[in-house]
Order: C-alpha cells, then sequence, then structure tokens
C-alpha cells in the first residue's frame, strides 16, 4: 500500500460513500477499529482508512509507511487490509462468513453476514504483527 496520510476528514469521506451498506458497514469498522488498536482513524490516499502506523522493508530495499490497521469502503465490496497477509489461523476464515480475499486483503460485500467477533481477531492478529515489538 504505497500511498501517504492526509488531513482530509474520515467522517466526511464516509459520509459520501454512495452505497449504503458500504456507509454502513464504513461506520460499523471505524468503531471495530478504533476499538481493537486504541488508535484515531486517519485518511491514508484518498480513499482508505487506517489506524496506526508501521514502517516496513522488503527484501529489495524497497522502504515506506503504512497504515497498521486499514480499510477502505469500496464500490463492489469493503477491503479489510491485512499485514503481513491474511491469517496465521485460516480455520478464523472459514469461521468468518461470507468473504473472498486476495493475497493480504479480505473483501466483505455485507458485514450484518459475518462473524464480527471473527473479523475483530483477525484485525488485531494484523495490527499486532506490525505494532507488538518481537519477542526476545
Amino acid at each position: 500500500m504505497a500511498t501517504e496520510f492526509t488531513d482530509a476528514s474520515v467522517n466526511e469521506f464516509i459520509d459520501q460513500v454512495a452505497h449504503p451498506v458500504r456507509r454502513r458497514d464504513a461506520e460499523t469498522l471505524l468503531e471495530l477499529f478504533s476499538r481493537i488498536t486504541g488508535e484515531q482513524p486517519r485518511m491514508w490516499g484518498p480513499t482508505i482508512i487506517g489506524f496506526g502506523e508501521y514502517h516496513y522493508v522488503y527484501d529489495s530495499g524497497r522502504e515506506g509507511d503504512a497504515p497498521a490497521a486499514a480499510f477502505s469502503p469500496r464500490k463492489g465490496a469493503t477491503t479489510v487490509y491485512l499485514v503481513p497477509g491474511l491469517t496465521q489461523d485460516p480455520e478464523l476464515l472459514d469461521r468468518l462468513g461470507p468473504h473472498s480475499t486476495g493475497l493480504t486483503c479480505l473483501y466483505l460485500k455485507d458485514l450484518a453476514k459475518v462473524d464480527l467477533d471473527v473479523l475483530a481477531e483477525l484485525v488485531r492478529e494484523s495490527y499486532d504483527s506490525v505494532t507488538e515489538p518481537p519477542a526476545s
């Protein structure tokens, strides 16, 4: 996710989401992500709502900063960004409910049809993986 945070208003962005289910889900995720991360939401680029920040360095030497947890209410589905990948526990995805996936993205069409406790666990696992210091 090569984008930077902006000073744009998260609430104004959500208010402008045209699809009523995506807008409703964005409001739900705003509360869920804030509770899990303890961070205030910020806009990253024009369409991603991020919480916290972490610095990454790829083996290639490329590096940058990204939100430690993030989602985006897209037209076709809400995208939840999970790092470093979908999960260390594939059973969580089995319990989640209707979804599709990409390499590090979870696509949700309607949060009313998914288990929000499982989603919270996935977000917490992802957030902790980039914000907690490595075990010694």
